[in-house]
């Protein structure tokens, strides 16, 4: 029987820009994408008429690749190119 997930849970080191939200110790990608929630929320960063968009500020710029809003997809994919 496979591993539950076992790519999911695999600690994954952020990139510099990344770190800059989650720390720079390597996390499982659930636990990367949990702490950028809890930034995103803790700044206000969800756009108020579409939820699931959520606006960049200077330090989520660079992991949004220079964008100014992402969807939430759109982030995982983002923020999966910032892990090696």
């Amino acid at each position: 029987m496979a591993k539950p997930n076992a790519a999911f849970m695999k600690p994954l080191t952020p990139s510099s820009e990344l770190a800059a939200v989650v720390g720079s110790k390597p996390l499982p990608r659930t636990e990367v994408v949990k702490k950028m929630w809890v930034y995103i929320k803790k700044n206000n960063l969800q756009d108020s008429k579409n939820r699931r968009n959520i606006n960049a500020d200077a330090v989520l710029k660079p992991i949004f690749g220079g964008k100014a809003q992402v969807n939430m997809f759109e982030m995982t994919k983002l923020v999966s190119k910032h892990l090696k």
